[in-house]
């Protein structure tokens, strides 16, 4: 039987795949940690930067991946620790803006929990230099 993180990841998965943002604010907590590694090397890609908060967190969806048209999106497993899950997703997608993709095999979302199962701390750790060179002209 998955637990409660790992249900609630997959869960915040399916309402990506359906557009559902507010149901994905809903797991995260109120001073949530957005690409929390971004914060000290400071990236120009919408989608990759450092956010706090649910308001944090909803800009990375309305304005970062509105930025981008997703073609494909492929969760490909789900790896759990004590307060954390790890994700492998493929992710194939074209800047709107630039018109050049963006091809990422085994990118990884961690995922941190608080004791009441709410997301406290999130990360991509992607090729952040091929999501530069797909976003600049």
């Amino acid at each position: 039987m998955a637990s409660r993180n790992l249900q609630t990841v997959q869960g915040i998965y399916a309402a990506f795949g359906r557009g559902d943002v507010s149901a994905i604010l809903d797991k995260l907590a109120e001073d949530v940690d957005w690409d929390y590694a971004y914060r000290t090397t400071p990236n120009p890609v919408p989608w990759l930067q450092a956010q706090r908060g649910r308001a944090g967190a909803a800009k990375f969806f309305l304005d970062g991946v509105g930025a981008i048209e997703l073609h494909r999106f492929a969760l490909k497993a789900l790896l759990e620790g004590s307060g954390l899950v790890v994700a492998l997703v493929d992710v194939d997608a074209t800047v709107k803006e630039t018109g050049k993709r963006i091809v990422e095999t085994d990118e990884v979302h961690i995922w941190h929990f608080d004791e009441a199962g709410l997301v406290t701390r999130f990360r991509h750790c992607a090729d952040t230099y091929q999501h530069a060179m797909a976003y600049q002209a």
